[in-house]
């Protein structure tokens, strides 16, 4: 009984958490610690990256970029994405009896995910790497990057802090480890460090800001009296304490899955069908340009549960004002970040990463276009997973997926890097529109 009332009170917190991020002031609170804090780790981010670039040249800089995206690839395919359904019955449900073997099943996933990631990499690395854009020269390198995988536990603690409202815990969290890698890397460019070293580098990097996501989780878990009771919960029965759980955590991660065989083998494909060179060039184009992504992940933070929340207890017209309102404020900082590039993207390159990087200005621009058309539709994504028509989300995922593939392997070998981001503006055309044409319908019938 104790236990119980313990976590009523849990929960009950939980509600009035979600109960405060209704209105648009509080979203947009929630929101500017988000984009404050995701300003601060972009910037540093660049510098990070300068520093790498300057020290490595565009063709050992485009070998490491591989690495990069090599394994944020299979981490994306394989990444069970567990804060979508943790968030989504968190936020709904109004039961007080099993929040613990809900985080506990996240974490679950996470780290099965994890382990399964890393051992498909290296496998795969092996078995196929001339396929990959992987050479013989680049396999130890790559395989030796593979190691930061296990390490890549998000999804539970990403959802521990979005359901308790700490974002600021998560935009500082992250300007921390941003900081902690320019150290890293500030020490490689002044020691003159080599490919290998920055490789070591950046897989520390990446591993600490990952181990500093859970530490956060876990320290939120333990001032709430929850962490004991969370680490020895059962699972058991967890599908019909929240039914849907598995279709909805399948059907949302295959459907991220396969935008990720875009947005992570892009920089792969330009590797395979043009060179490492040109793999760099496009890399450092697609950091820049897609930076102001991260704006429409924070937005979904915030956004996804007063949704979830909003169309369980049928107050449609709150539901639909507040998707209106998160479009039109993304659509109209996506034009904004369209202009700005254009008008600033010579300058900003030839200072950053030096002259020999310029060419990739024009990729900048394309690839800011289809950045604005995929924030917009960041929005509609997420009000469609609130209805629960996560059925329509996947087939939209399907054709636009599907016609990246065909337009880039026909548009690489023509043009080059610039290929993949026509293939971008293509995917997101499809996608967009088909996610505009189910949230009407699904509204409609509601």
């Amino acid at each position: 009984m104790a236990i119980r009332k313990k976590l009523a009170k849990n929960f009950n917190g939980l509600s009035k958490t979600f109960a405060r991020g209704k209105s648009l002031k509080g979203r947009l609170g929630n929101i500017a610690h988000l984009l404050t804090g995701n300003a601060l780790t972009s910037l540093l981010g660049l510098v990070g990256l300068a520093l790498t670039a300057r020290a490595l040249g565009p063709s050992d800089y485009g070998i490491l970029a591989l690495c990069f995206t090599y394994t944020s690839a299979v981490e994306r395919l394989v990444n069970f994405q567990s804060w979508q359904p943790l968030i989504k019955f968190g936020a709904q449900s109004e039961s007080t009896e099993k929040p613990n073997s809900l985080f506990k099943f996240g974490l679950l996933l996470d780290v099965s995910a994890a382990a399964t990631g890393c051992v498909i990499a290296v496998a795969l690395a092996w078995a196929f790497g001339p396929w990959l854009g992987i050479s013989s020269e680049m396999l130890g390198l790559v395989t030796l990057y593979c190691a930061i995988l296990p390490f890549q536990i998000s999804g539970m603690p990403m959802a521990v802090l979005r359901l308790f409202g700490k974002f600021r815990s998560i935009a500082y969290g992250q300007v921390a480890s941003s900081i902690f890698r320019i150290v890293l890397c500030a020490i490689g460019f002044a020691t003159g460090g080599t490919l290998r070293e920055f490789v070591l580098i950046w897989m520390t990097a990446q591993i600490v800001g990952s181990l500093t996501l859970v530490v956060l989780a876990l320290a939120e878990l333990r001032k709430r009296g929850m962490l004991a009771s969370m680490l020895t919960a059962s699972v058991r029965g967890i599908t019909s304490h929240f039914p849907g759980l598995w279709k909805f955590a399948i059907s949302t991660n295959l459907s991220l899955t396969l935008r990720s065989s875009a947005n992570q083998l892009d920089t792969l494909l330009v590797g395979y069908l043009a060179n490492p060179a040109a793999a760099g060039l496009y890399h450092i184009a697609k950091r820049i340009g897609r930076m102001a992504l991260q704006i429409g992940d924070h937005v979904q933070a915030v956004l996804y549960p007063d949704l979830a929340r909003a169309w369980a207890s049928s107050a449609i017209k709150e539901f639909h004002r507040a998707v209106v309102q998160m479009r039109t404020l993304l659509l109209g900082f996506g034009l904004l970040l369209v202009g700005g590039v254009y008008l600033t993207i010579d300058p900003v390159l030839r200072l950053a990463v030096g002259p020999e990087f310029e060419a990739a200005a024009p990729l900048v621009v394309v690839q800011s276009i289809a950045v604005t058309m995929t924030l917009y539709g960041t929005v509609t994504r997420s009000a469609l997973l609130a209805m629960g028509r996560e059925d329509r989300v996947l087939k939209g995922v399907l054709v636009a997926t599907v016609a990246f593939h065909v337009t880039a392997l026909i548009m690489i070998p023509r043009v080059g890097p610039m290929g993949a981001n026509m293939a971008h503006i293509v995917m997101a055309l499809i996608w967009l529109s088909m996610m505009a044409v189910a949230y009407r319908q699904a509204l409609a019938v509601r």
